[in-house]
């Protein structure tokens, strides 16, 4: 499996861009990246490469005494430590 890792990240993987457009990244590959079906993510060419990766979290200034704050504009998921674990495994192998 480590070998199979190692093409992942070094040659990539071929896929095919159906009719409708879309594009299908490899299971593994989107476990890694914290992919999650639904997801909202940000597409974009840059130097004739396509780039994909995560939305970042719509957020908004909000002035208080001493400073301001960013708050996220929708209520995010708690961050728990189950969560913080699974992302230290996913991006150590």
């Amino acid at each position: 499996m480590a070998n199979a890792r190692a093409r992942w990240q070094v040659y990539g993987v071929k896929s095919a861009i159906d009719a409708a457009g879309r594009v299908v990244i490899p299971k593994e590959l989107r476990g890694r990246l914290g992919l999650l079906s639904g997801g909202p993510i940000e597409i974009r060419g840059r130097d004739g490469h396509i780039e994909v990766e995560l939305a970042a979290t719509p957020m908004s200034v909000v002035r208080r005494p001493g400073g301001a704050d960013a708050v996220p504009d929708e209520k995010l998921t708690p961050l728990t430590d189950e969560i913080v674990r699974d992302t230290l495994e996913r991006t150590r192998r």
